[in-house]
């Protein structure tokens, strides 16, 4: 019996103990115990984030509700106004003392994936977040789950910079802080692990999974003991009344990509504009509040996060042509606000703009076939997670959330057909989601593959030799003609300079005229190493 034993111990060890070194020699067990660590501040971070605009909308209109329209309709007309403007003026302070300070958002944390979280900085994203929690607790026209994803992410960087992580490891903790933001902010657990995993990490690998899983229940469940365990949005019962309103779900889903389109380009047009206009970056703040404080005036249901005006739509409060007009509204003000260099993010306007849109269309829909037609509420709740979705360019996750946000599923077939044709409009007319833009507008092409990524991200001082003084190599001499690399080439010029000039192997140098010197010597063989390693690793990353 002893031996049999021993037998299946050794049988049981040898089949074991490979995949348990695979998971020691990933660092699994350090990961899932920072991913606690990840989901605490996380949560934190979203809980202190919401209170801290209910602070300051205290010192603004004296509630710390986010019901604030019964409250303007008490006050002078000059509240209204005066709110956004005020905080474009406290902005413009902290950019006149600081003026590279800007503020951080989903894109910033996936170009910090990109570069292992080496982009991110905690003293600039506290900078950043104090400009957001400005701009929201003193109404301006934007959303909190940005600011709160970019906080947390810093937060989750800092926590494990102290830790000696492999590269895929530091990207797995971005992915937690993450989940933990969006989990707390929306109390909706699994729409955060899906959003790390679909936007942020870019795969589903198991390796992730766990953690991130971890870090997005402690932070749900601190923001639930904290805030309550309701959903976002209360909505009524309800269910599709006939599955004639198939054709309708998806002429809905084709007109909520028009706006997701709409307000895409609303954004990088005031973007642009605001960086061709030739005025003081530290005015700018204060002349985006004036402009959204005078917008405010005639709808004042623009300012802030915009939540009630959300709830609203969800259980029938707005009339058609309120709802059309604002949808335009919205549209402007949030971008005036973010191009003004005023913070906040674009989750809240795209849950706004698909509520108004799917509350309107299903105000029309009832017109036209009153027997066959469902709420328009049901129409306000798809239409919400049509646009977001195509927006973010995140549809999983998105529709994940609005199950979790509403508390219903009778819907489902609706909202994922609507939010398939808006993502897929809005992709083939834009080519990419709007935190991609952003990324673009920084020279960061992610959605064309790792392969173009690599080249542009890794540079030669990655991969050369450094230089031997006292080698048996001749030092280059650089008045001789021939061809040679500077050190923070990129992998894709080094490349092109290897076919160019047939050569195996270049001299890399640095500085400039008389102060030019030799660093190194780059080869042929080690660029393509280097560029073969890299892919490599993606794929493995992606699929453990």
């Amino acid at each position: 019996m002893a031996k049999n034993a021993r037998l299946i111990y050794r049988v049981v060890h040898r089949w074991v103990e490979p995949h348990l070194a695979t998971f020691r020699t990933a660092q699994q067990p350090k990961i899932w115990l920072l991913s606690i660590g990840a989901g605490i501040a996380g949560g934190i971070v979203a809980i202190l984030f919401r209170s801290m605009i209910g602070w300051l909308q205290f010192l603004w209109i004296g509630t710390t509700s986010e019901r604030i329209l019964d409250r303007l309709a008490q006050l002078p007309w000059y509240f209204t106004m005066g709110g956004p403007i005020f905080g474009g003026c406290l902005i413009g302070l902290i950019i006149y003392f600081r003026p590279k300070s800007r503020y951080g958002g989903v894109a910033d944390v996936i170009e910090a994936r990109a570069h292992d979280g080496k982009k991110l900085s905690l003293k600039e994203a506290l900078i950043g977040t104090a400009i957001s929690l400005i701009t929201l607790g003193f109404g301006g026209s934007a959303g909190r789950e940005g600011p709160v994803v970019y906080f947390a992410a810093s937060v989750s960087k800092a926590l494990f910079r102290y830790f000696e992580l492999p590269p895929s490891a530091r990207r797995i903790m971005l992915g937690c802080g993450v989940a933990a933001a969006i989990s707390a902010s929306f109390n909706a657990p699994i729409a955060g692990v899906l959003f790390a995993h679909e936007v942020i990490l870019g795969h589903f690998a198991m390796s992730a999974f766990v953690p991130v899983v971890i870090a997005s229940v402690i932070a749900s469940t601190m923001s639930r003991a904290w805030f309550g365990d309701n959903p976002a949005f209360l909505v009524p019962d309800f269910q599709i009344t006939s599955y004639w309103e198939i054709p309708a779900f998806a002429l809905l889903g084709v007109t909520c990509a028009v706006v997701a389109i709409c307000f895409q380009s609303s954004l990088i047009g005031g973007d642009w504009i605001a960086r061709h206009f030739r005025i003081k970056a530290f005015i700018r703040p204060a002349i985006g509040g004036l402009l959204v404080g005078f917008i405010a005036l005639a709808f004042p249901q623009i300012l802030g996060v915009g939540y009630e005006a959300t709830d609203a739509a969800l259980t029938n409060h707005w009339s058609l042509q309120t709802m059309l007009a604002l949808i335009i509204a919205k549209t402007i003000a949030t971008s005036i606000t973010l191009a003004s260099r005023m913070g906040g993010g674009i989750f809240s306007p795209s849950l706004y703009l698909g509520a108004m849109t799917g509350g309107a269309f299903g105000l029309m829909a009832a017109s036209v076939f009153p027997e066959l037609a469902s709420s328009e509420a049901l129409y306000a709740i798809i239409g919400m997670g049509a646009v977001a979705a195509a927006v973010l360019g995140a549809p999983i996750s998105t529709t994940v959330m609005i199950f979790e946000l509403t508390g219903g599923f009778a819907f489902s077939i609706a909202l994922l057909f609507a939010v398939s044709i808006s993502t897929g409009i809005s992709q083939a007319v834009m080519g990419r989601s709007f935190f991609y833009w952003q990324l673009y507008t920084r020279g960061i092409m992610l959605e064309e593959g790792p392969h173009k990524h690599f080249v542009k991200y890794f540079r030669v001082r990655d991969f050369m030799t450094p230089f031997d003084k006292d080698g048996d190599q001749e030092p280059f001499d650089i008045l001789s003609g021939k061809p040679w690399l500077k050190s923070n080439d990129t992998l894709e010029n080094a490349l092109r300079a290897f076919d160019a000039t047939h050569k195996e192997c270049l001299p890399v140098m640095e500085g400039s005229g008389k102060r030019m010197r030799q660093v190194g010597w780059a080869t042929h063989v080690a660029a393509l190493s280097s560029f073969n390693k890299a892919l490599v690793d993606q794929s493995r990353e992606e699929h453990l």
